[in-house]
């Protein structure tokens, strides 16, 4: 098990002008950090080699792994052009992460903020064909790199653990798998515990992410608050600090057997890198007392 960070994680110095994601690389190796998964918000990399190169070689200098690469897609639309087209765009990125060396990675299969007529079971299922078609042309394609590719319960139509699961059984293929994101359960109201527990046999990655949580009839007043699919307020929070239950989480996950990649995703309101900082450290905590 090794501990790692989201380029997600420091966006907020990266949009200050503080970091680039060259320096990302070096504070997370000078911060305990393992790996690193790269996520392309206030960078681009795959209309950028050169810099795709001075990261993978940045990595090789300072000694952790680029572990993961997580990106958008949306696998339904209107037309069959339009699904052509998001297929092809996905593909130019697996041959960007086989040029990183990288081995893993995230994708979306449906747009991450949709309407409530279009989070419904229903809608979902109405999707579904394109959903698994997609994900199955990219497994496929990544195969041939030996890349697994996976399904995150993230975005509000995909976010449940039954619904990761059906995509999961419909692709039916050995390198497609889940990014298992221990809080992301609690934007469509399920217990991270159990979101847990049901999809960790699937998952080849796990993200941590803690939040403060409020009910619908108590408004939390200003700050990065967010509602829920049934109007409940989250707010990022650093590890261990928010209200989701991480030792526990963190003896289910010790427990499973395990021993993949664990990398921290921060999304509070705090300093990013004291936060980033603390997180890792309290998860390394929490796991040698498990």
């Amino acid at each position: 098990m090794k501990i790692g960070l989201s380029t997600y994680s420091l966006l907020n110095a990266i949009n200050a002008g503080e970091m680039d994601v060259l320096d990302v690389v070096q504070w997370i190796a000078d911060n305990g950090g393992e790996h690193m998964e790269i996520v392309p918000y206030g960078f681009t990399l795959v209309d950028n080699l050169e810099l795709a190169d001075a990261v993978r070689e940045k990595a090789k200098e300072v000694g952790i792994e680029l572990s993961n690469y997580s990106l958008p897609g949306n696998f339904v639309h209107d037309t069959e052009e339009e699904f052509e087209a998001e297929v092809e765009r996905l593909k130019e990125h697996v041959d960007l992460i086989n040029r990183m060396g990288i081995k893993h990675m995230r994708h979306d299969v449906i747009a991450f903020t949709l309407p409530p007529e279009k989070r419904t079971i229903a809608h979902f299922e109405k999707s579904l064909p394109k959903i698994v078609e997609g994900s199955r042309r990219i497994a496929d394609y990544a195969a041939q790199f030996g890349i697994t590719t996976t399904i995150e319960n993230h975005g509000s139509a995909v976010q449940h653990s039954d619904r990761v699961q059906r995509v999961i059984e419909a692709v039916d293929r050995p390198n497609f798998k889940t990014t298992l994101d221990i809080g992301n359960f609690l934007c469509v109201d399920e217990d991270p515990i159990v979101g847990v527990k049901k999809n960790l046999p699937y998952a080849s990655l796990v993200h941590f992410k803690d939040f403060y949580v409020r009910p619908f009839y108590q408004d939390p007043g200003a700050g990065k608050w967010f509602r829920t699919s049934n109007d409940n307020y989250l707010r990022g929070s650093i590890v261990g600090q928010g209200d989701i239950n991480i030792r526990e989480i963190i003896k289910l996950i010790k427990d499973s057997g395990y021993d993949g990649n664990i990398t921290l995703e921060f999304e509070g309101m705090e300093e990013c890198r004291e936060a980033s900082k603390i997180g890792m450290d309290n998860i390394k905590r929490f796991w040698a007392e498990a």
